[in-house]
């Protein structure tokens, strides 16, 4: 386990692997452990850094923003520290969000941008997230966990195929992660919209989608694709939002494809 101290708190990260350096940015309610697979799949020809964003796995939570603004501000403080120039960017959902912000924020710095099942409007967030971004339904969520982890645990097999798995990883991470940061990191994108500022985007950007996504609308892959000039599509007929558990190996493929150009 790493560790390092930004203006803002400590950030936790893990590092994988030789070669060009690529960060990894876990989706809400997650951790970097979503990655372990993808990282050691690269291991021999690339640097690999998976963080976890405050508030989330084993960062600091004694902080008064959880935002999309403020995760794009990690990011760019977490390169800082570890002395990266210029690093590949590769996010799930709402970590994608995070990637694409960097891109436009801090284009020196960012060679490549790799989005997982990512929204570029928060409008296309299920109608459960949207609602999980609003105070009263996260203290709702909070003072009944035995319900929410219930509801859970029955709607997993519609998330994903490899539901047991994705289960497991959800109730630890959920339980790790405050109630702020549980409200405000959803909150802030459910009003997070990208479309306005894509085209400004000089990176090469890939986006991983999945068919069967019912967190996150698919058709964002046209968003991006439509909206980012230098935009390529992977679409996953077969996969959910998680593609990278769904069927691992194409994801891989496609993945360090694009990375490795």
């Amino acid at each position: 386990m790493s560790s390092i101290v930004t203006e803002q708190g400590i950030v936790h990260y893990e590092v994988i692997g030789r070669g060009r350096p690529v960060i990894f940015l876990h989706g809400w309610l997650g951790s970097w452990a979503y990655w372990i697979d993808t990282m050691n799949a690269l291991s021999r020809h690339c640097r690999s850094y998976a963080l976890d964003f405050w508030g989330f796995g084993e960062s600091d939570r004694q902080r008064a923003s959880f935002t999309v603004p403020s995760f794009i501000d990690l990011v760019t403080q977490f390169m800082d520290r570890l002395g990266i120039a210029s690093a590949a960017l590769v996010g799930h959902s709402m970590g994608g969000t995070v990637a694409l912000g960097v891109a436009l924020a801090h284009p020196e710095r960012v060679t490549r941008v790799a989005v997982v099942g990512s929204p570029i409007t928060g409008s296309s967030l299920s109608f459960f997230l949207k609602m999980a971004g609003r105070p009263f339904w996260a203290f709702l969520a909070y003072t009944f966990p035995v319900a929410v982890k219930a509801g859970t645990y029955l709607a997993s097999p519609t998330i994903t195929r490899a539901w047991r798995i994705w289960y497991r990883m959800w109730e630890r991470d959920l339980s790790r992660t405050s109630l702020r940061s549980f409200f405000q990191s959803i909150g802030s994108l459910h009003r997070t919209d990208l479309r306005p500022r894509l085209r400004e985007l000089r990176t090469p950007v890939l986006g991983i989608y999945g068919a069967r996504d019912n967190i996150v609308d698919p058709d964002q892959a046209f968003v991006l694709a439509r909206e980012a000039p230098q935009a390529s599509i992977f679409w996953m007929p077969e996969a959910g939002h998680f593609p990278m558990l769904d069927e691992p190996e194409r994801f891989r493929q496609a993945l360090a494809d694009f990375l490795l150009a």
